[in-house]
């Protein structure tokens, strides 16, 4: 089910911003030059379709790929507007990395770049963990959203 985010009730979190730069992590928005390396480590990662998604999301203008860094290393990324106009996702931090804030991190920057775009509300397309967006952006539910964009995507083929 896809989920609806006011972008204006969305607030950045200064604590959080600090208490990962205390880590060395770091929420930027990816460069061009990463292409690659933002690809190979989201299909390895994730899967093929976020990767593609966020390739998509690097070549908008300006990028609309966040990423999270520490000494060089990427831990987690986020994007918009890869699928679809207006729509957040897909979002992920590697699994090494998690319950340490940076996913709600890289949610909250995202978010917050969708606003300085001029977006008033954000759709979390097919949204996973629903109950994270809900706390932490105050999502709700789109109804009748269960097909989703995704709804007719292409199977494998061999």
């Amino acid at each position: 089910m896809d989920l609806l985010v006011k972008l204006y009730d969305v607030e950045p979190d200064h604590a959080l911003r600090q208490a990962l730069g205390a880590e060395g992590i770091n929420v930027r928005r990816a460069l061009a030059p990463e292409l690659d390396t933002v690809r190979l480590w989201v299909t390895y990662r994730f899967n093929g379709r976020w990767a593609s998604e966020a390739q998509v999301a690097m070549t908008r203008d300006p990028g609309s790929c966040l990423i999270a860094v520490r000494q060089g290393r990427m831990l987690g990324f986020a994007c918009y507007d890869a699928v679809a106009l207006g729509m957040f996702g897909p979002i992920g931090v590697d699994a090494s990395m998690r319950a340490k804030g940076i996913g709600r991190a890289l949610l909250l920057e995202t978010l917050l770049a969708m606003r300085a775009r001029g977006y008033a509300y954000a759709v979390v397309g097919g949204a996973g963990p629903q109950d994270f967006y809900i706390r932490t952006v105050g999502a709700v539910p789109v109804e009748g959203s269960e097909r989703s964009v995704y709804g007719d995507l292409l199977k494998a083929q061999d």
